[in-house]
């Protein structure tokens, strides 16, 4: 449904997700350079990809129940109590690789919260998100209460730049 003629107003909405998981930053100059994990919330900011005050015929931008569907279904099965590690951190790799079972995803970039914005902007919600009539425009990622990363689309959404990983699941159990 198009906007009211004379309209200004732009509208989104935001779906906020969570999970669990593990990291470390590669060549990180004090603790995070452990090992470690965090309860993670991702907040992602949508746009009817038609335009900024495009609703549909119920009135929204898209249901919220789909953004959940779509992305937490994409956070769970990848990231969702997994290491997410950089693919150049070898020995981080590696040790993950010998407990059993795990999980492991690795993120062509330092996992940090930048970076974790930035690969669900760029990589992630334009595959999961495509065929609902919106663009992801922001997403923050929250380590913590505190502290949070957050990722913007500054133009037109860019095409995906590389396939979405999968998760590596070893389990001899």
């Amino acid at each position: 449904m198009p906007a009211p003629p004379g309209s200004t107003t732009s509208l989104a909405l935001v779906r906020q997700l969570r999970f669990c998981a593990g990291h470390r930053l590669w060549r990180h100059e004090s603790k995070c350079a452990y090992l470690h994990g965090h309860n993670y919330r991702v907040d992602v900011e949508v746009v009817a990809t038609a335009g900024a005050a495009v609703v549909d015929d119920v009135g929204r931008v898209v249901d919220f129940s789909l953004i959940k569907k779509r992305l937490l279904g994409w956070l769970d099965d990848h990231w969702d109590h997994a290491f997410i590690l950089f693919a150049d951190d070898s020995e981080a790799i590696a040790a993950v690789r010998l407990s059993t079972p795990s999980k492991l995803f690795l993120l062509p970039w330092n996992p940090t919260a930048e970076n974790m914005a930035r690969y669900l902007l760029e990589v992630v919600c334009p595959g999961v998100l495509a065929d609902l009539g919106v663009v992801a425009r922001r997403v923050s990622v929250w380590e913590s209460d505190e502290s949070c990363a957050i990722a913007s689309l500054s133009g037109p959404p860019p095409a995906p730049r590389m396939p979405p990983g999968s998760a590596e699941i070893v389990d001899r159990r």
